[in-house]
């Protein structure tokens, strides 16, 4: 299987003092405010860091959900909460941490499946991905 899902940001202004819009393509997020405040003070708005928490929280728990199902059983409540920690101009950590109710399932079966989805989540591998770059300056 192969997608490629979207994303745009409109930025006007300078890093301090400019503001921005995100959207996605599937209008979850439509103009969404990005700001040097919505970043790094308490704005109205989103952020880089807060973005890559909720699509590392969400990859994970879907990707646990799909392992615990091939193992024969079914989570009655998968809950995960994503701190990503930036730190002098680079994200330094992202800690997974995960609540789950699966019946009949054991403590140990249950970490190995987690710490499993932990490493194939395509999030998970996300520092390791190719990124390229197509830049075109109008006028």
């Amino acid at each position: 299987m192969k997608f490629t899902r979207k994303a745009n940001t409109n930025w006007k202004g300078t890093g301090k003092d400019g503001k921005g819009l995100v959207s996605t393509e599937s209008t979850t997020l439509d103009k969404a405010q990005l700001s040097f405040k919505t970043r790094f003070e308490e704005g109205v708005g989103t952020n880089p860091e807060e973005l890559i928490a909720a699509a590392h929280s969400g990859c994970f728990t879907m990707q646990l959900s799909f392992l615990i199902s091939e193992k024969g059983f079914t989570p009655e409540n998968l809950d995960t909460e994503a701190q990503v920690t930036f730190e002098d101009g680079t994200i330094t950590k992202i800690n997974l941490k995960l609540e789950a109710n699966v019946p009949g399932m054991t403590e140990q079966d249950f970490q190995e499946t987690a710490a499993k989805a932990k490493e194939i989540c395509p999030v998970s591998k996300l520092l390791n991905a190719e990124i390229t770059l197509s830049a075109t300056l109008v006028e």
